[in-house]
């Protein structure tokens, strides 16, 4: 690795200490005035307060709806191949959505939804009071619709009118479609809009609570742009929508729960908050939607409901835009994951069931279309070290003029034939298909509770090792996979270092950075420091290979006749040496005219 390399690695190693430092998953203490647990329970006293009405006054104040005011809370329990869904009479409402074909970390059902999480209202204004159609109490019948279960929610009212809420549970899926409809109440409905109000209470149900509440938020799609309230803020986080709305989800980690319009809403508003001292609480998300009356009075008040994977292969025909809760990094990062990384690895899992062995092949993938600049960076490394004598005598007979020493190497190179910066420049290509890597295993589900060796779950951190005490920056565990990376990254750097023209405060330097990244990563995906350390040791192998194609002799033969070529005029410059030459004859000319004018004011 010669100087310049080492600066760039250096540099590209701060930006992303920047990064960690700035947006790393560090819990802080967060905005008070957070009761949604009050909220809720004034929600559930109001509707009791109307239950205990006396039905005189009901019928007084809504007519012959209040019939539909009183009621026994019923339940039907559907299931297709992936979900189990729970309906209640009560509100028309689904109540509970269990995955069946995915657990919790514990093992335990993994539930979407449940009555205690989530709740529903429908606001209205009927005949100039307050209505929630969400609190009244409906009558239920099933039909089948080709493949299709259909569980169909009604009130009947007085001259033909009614209310119903019609869900179409597909054999296989986890979109579940909605229509909502009111027949003869046009009049009765006051107002533009109906306020659909959406309260989730995230439960952790995986490993890591930390992790997992740095990538919970919700996301929507509005004027067909993705947009999703900050999911690291450790304050409470609101948007007010005032556009056209397509869906909206609350976006676990790895699971979706959304609700989509086939038209759009109106607008509406989206709110997270966090209580830190919780654990029992992964945040609460409540959002607000606008529906157009007109949509009802039409029929075509049309919704779907996604309780599912945030798969990137499933999720992609839900709707406009869905597709975007997966994060792939930005560009360039983004284009190579969607249309380079991802595809390749959703091949793979597709023939190969052990993910371990899938991680080595994308790592034999990705030298071999690396391998290339990975030579490219070698046979530089290997020059500098040839040039290394002489760079070193330029420093004893120049002395402490750093201006001086870089100006003599420069004229070195020239002579040479030697760019040098050669060796960073393959180094800088890799780094998109690197950061590649980096997003694809967060963001890939498959990797959740997929064992490797001692790692019981790829998808997070593995903890083999428990410490009896938090590490400011580590936690209270070490990765054993992210230490075979750091060990594998150290000794990489002492092979690197031996051939290497760096000294000084800079070869030091190269040892410090794999030690600062054993912090970064020890909470960070065992597939991605699995990966890194895979990668760490076929990086030996293609270097022992490199190695007996790269010749020193040779390589100081052609240096030498460069020379010679250069010295008689008959050599031929490159664009860059020419431009380097420029650089330096200007660069010795501005030194020239300051000595003179330090001089000048000597005398």
């Amino acid at each position: 690795m010669d100087r310049n390399s080492a600066i760039g690695i250096t540099l590209i190693a701060a930006l992303l200490l920047v990064y960690f430092y700035w947006f790393s998953p560090t819990p802080k203490p967060v905005a008070q005035n957070v009761e949604p647990t009050v909220r809720t329970e004034a929600k559930a006293d109001t509707v009791r307060r109307v239950e205990a009405l006396p039905d005189s006054v009901l019928a007084a104040t809504y007519g012959d709806l209040s019939t539909a005011m009183k009621g026994e809370e019923t339940t039907t329990l559907l299931e297709n191949e992936d979900l189990k869904i729970t309906f209640s009479n009560k509100g028309g409402l689904i109540r509970e959505v269990e995955l069946k074909k995915f657990k919790t970390y514990s093992q335990q059902a993994l539930k979407l939804m449940t009555p205690d999480a989530s709740t529903f209202k429908l606001k209205t204004i009927y005949q100039g009071k307050d209505l929630d159609l969400y609190g009244l109490y409906y009558t239920l019948s099933q039909r089948k619709n080709a493949d299709s279960t259909e569980v169909v929610y009604t009130v009947a009212l007085a001259n033909g009118a009614k209310i119903e809420q019609v869900y179409s549970i597909p054999a296989q899926g986890y979109e579940i479609g909605y229509k909502l409809r009111t027949e003869g109440l046009g009049e009765q409905l006051a107002g533009e809009n109906l306020l659909l109000q959406w309260k989730s209470t995230v439960r952790p149900i995986e490993k890591d609570l930390t992790d997992t509440r740095i990538n919970t938020t919700i996301t929507y799609y509005a004027d067909d742009s993705y947009n999703e309230l900050k999911p690291r803020s450790k304050d409470k986080e609101s948007e007010a929508i005032a556009k056209p709305l397509k869906w909206v989800a609350v976006k676990e980690k790895f699971f979706l729960s959304s609700i989509i319009a086939k038209t759009a809403f109106v607008g509406g508003n989206v709110e997270t908050s966090i209580d830190n001292g919780d654990s029992s609480v992964v945040k609460y998300a409540n959002i607000d939607l606008q529906i157009p009356k007109s949509q009802l009075t039409a029929g075509k008040a049309d919704f779907k409901f996604y309780f599912g994977p945030n798969d990137y292969k499933k999720i992609g025909n839900v709707t406009e835009g869905f597709r975007k809760n997966v994060y792939l990094g930005w560009p360039p990062v983004y284009w190579i994951n969607k249309f380079v990384i991802f595809p390749v690895f959703h091949f793979l899992t597709g023939i190969i069931s052990n993910y371990g062995l899938i991680i080595i092949i994308l790592v034999l993938l990705l030298k071999l279309v690396l391998f290339p600049l990975s030579y490219k960076s070698y046979l530089s490394m290997a020059k500098m070290k040839v040039l290394k004598p002489e760079l070193d005598e330029i420093k004893e007979r120049v002395g402490d003029d750093m201006t001086k020493v870089q100006q003599e190497q420069m004229k070195l190179y020239s002579q040479v034939g030697v760019n040098p910066i050669s060796g960073c420049i393959p180094v800088l290509l890799q780094m998109p298909l690197i950061f590649a890597m980096f997003y694809l295993f967060p963001a890939s589900i498959e990797l959740r509770q997929q064992p490797l060796l001692w790692a019981e779950d790829l998808s997070t951190y593995d903890s083999l090792i428990h410490l009896p005490f938090v590490v400011p920056f580590l936690g209270n565990h070490l990765s054993l996979f992210t230490l075979l990376m750091t060990a594998s990254t150290l000794i990489y750097t002492w092979q690197n270092n031996q051939i290497s023209s760096v000294q000084g405060p800079m070869k030091s330097m190269s040892y410090i950075m794999p030690l600062v990244f054993l912090f970064v990563l020890n909470s960070f995906s065992a597939g991605l420091t699995f990966y890194y350390f895979i990668s760490n040791l076929v990086t030996f192998a293609q270097q022992a290979i490199i190695k007996r194609f790269v010749d020193e002799g040779k390589i100081r033969a052609i240096m030498e006749e460069n020379k010679k070529k250069n010295a008689t005029g008959g050599g031929k410059k490159s664009k860059f040496m020419s431009k380097l030459e420029e650089a330096m004859k200007s660069s010795e000319e501005a030194r020239r005219k300051a000595e003179e004018e330090r001089r000048n004011k000597k005398k």
